[in-house]
């Protein structure tokens, strides 16, 4: 197997001014032709520290990936220091030259002397179009190693690795990696590690990961094989036996489907409609909601009731149920689910009210968080303890209440089939 490292140039990436996507999009789509990725670097825009790094890289790795740096400005050293070590003179590349110019043209803008500097390319290196900037990609080709420049804006490097890089990367490796991932909620981590402990145990090819994350627990199912369809056949009896143990606990198997996704198909499977009303997650179950596209088809309202009054005067909660057991109780999520389903004329109705922290309220520590969900009039309250700091605790909450409506909607779905087949 062909190894490949990482290496992302910017001073702005230790600084932490920009976040670096691209280190994560190179190494998926690295893994998936089947190339290992051992190492990744960050550096600035430094000659003798970027020199330093790639030649390590290059001592270790067959095949050396180097993001940024490619600019017009004098701190973009990237290309210049790559030809140094490879022992290439940089050239005058005529044609990129002439799309530095086109590029230009095109915008009515003047280009400045410095703008010429990127169409010096190391002599002999193979040399990629860039359609979405003046920047053009840079192969070199050495007895031992591939070093592969591209620049560091993320729709120039994306677009400009899946047209010329991939095919190239491709020609290189014998075989690809595939994944599938299988997304459970509502069972934790440790607890869902346990359940596949023999898998893992035995796992040679495919071979299983469990990743946690808030509220939810995700396996990704791994194959390496001559191609993708071979890879898919090793991951498909995997993915069945994970589906037998772990049942409706599974939301998806797709990638790029979210918790909040599986639970507004059900409530269009449903020809339902939904409406939430939070008090200490502020909003954040309808921000997730509303993150799926097409929401507004079955998203009716939402609403912070975070005061006793707004719960009393929006929701309907009755001041008795409040002076007796206080706003964070089992009994005003319920009657907050209620009445907020009742008040926007909803099938599903969903309520948060806990305290977030960082302080608790007497006996009752921060994290303490009641939910409530009623589906066509019946009512599911539970109670629930997070840990964390306020912003953890109100996510954690958040997450949970996607799960318990998805718990309810499911209940309701069985019982409505079980009297269908009576």
């Amino acid at each position: 197997m062909l190894t490949v490292e990482l290496i992302s140039v910017g001073t702005e990436l230790l600084l932490g001014n920009i976040v670096n996507t691209n280190a994560a999009y190179l190494s998926e789509k690295c893994a998936a032709q089947g190339l290992a990725c051992y190492f990744q670097t960050v550096v600035g825009d430094n000659e003798e520290r970027v020199s330093m790094v790639l030649k390590t890289a290059l001592d270790r790795s067959d095949i050396v990936i180097l993001s940024g740096g490619l600019g017009p400005t004098e701190d973009d050293l990237t290309k210049e220091t790559a030809a140094k070590v490879c022992g290439r003179p940089l050239v005058l590349h005529e044609a990129s030259k002439t799309a530095i110019e086109e590029y230009f043209s095109r915008r009515g803008i003047k280009p400045t002397d410095n703008n010429w500097k990127q169409a010096m390319l190391p002599e002999g290196a193979i040399v990629m179009e860039n359609h979405n900037g003046t920047a053009p990609g840079v192969i070199i080709e050495t007895e031992k190693n591939k070093v592969i420049l591209l620049p560091g804006p993320p729709n120039e490097l994306i677009p400009m690795f899946e047209e010329s890089v991939l095919p190239y990367l491709e020609k290189l490796t014998e075989q690809v990696i595939c994944s599938q991932t299988v997304k459970i909620c509502g069972v934790g981590e440790s607890q869902a590690e346990t359940m596949v402990k023999d898998l893992i145990d035995a796992q040679t090819n495919p071979t299983i990961a469990t990743y946690a994350k808030t509220g939810e627990v995700h396996i990704r199912v791994t194959a390496s094989a001559a191609d993708r369809k071979a890879a898919m056949k090793l991951i498909k009896p995997v993915v069945k036996e994970l589906k037998n143990r772990f049942g409706n606990s599974i939301y998806t198997t797709e990638e790029g489907v979210t918790l909040e996704q599986s639970v507004v198909d059900l409530i269009k499977a449903n020809d339902f409609t939904i409406t939430c009303a939070e008090s200490c997650t502020g909003g954040l179950l309808s921000a997730r909601l509303v993150n799926v596209p097409g929401v507004s088809d079955v998203y009716k309202f939402g609403v912070t009731t975070y005061s006793n009054k707004a719960k009393k005067r929006i929701l309907g909660v009755k001041k008795p149920v409040l002076q007796k057991h206080t706003a964070v109780s089992r009994q005003v999520a319920e009657d907050m689910a209620e009445g907020a389903a009742e008040f926007a004329k909803a099938d599903v109705a969903v309520a948060v009210t806990g305290l977030a922290g960082p302080e608790g309220d007497g006996d009752r520590p921060a994290g303490l968080v009641y939910i409530a969900c009623s589906v066509k009039g019946t009512t599911v309250a539970e109670e629930y303890h997070f840990s964390g700091n306020r912003n953890k605790i109100r996510e954690s909450a958040a997450a949970c209440a996607l799960i318990l409506t998805r718990r309810c909607l499911l209940e309701y779905m069985s019982k409505v089939t079980f009297g269908k087949k009576d």
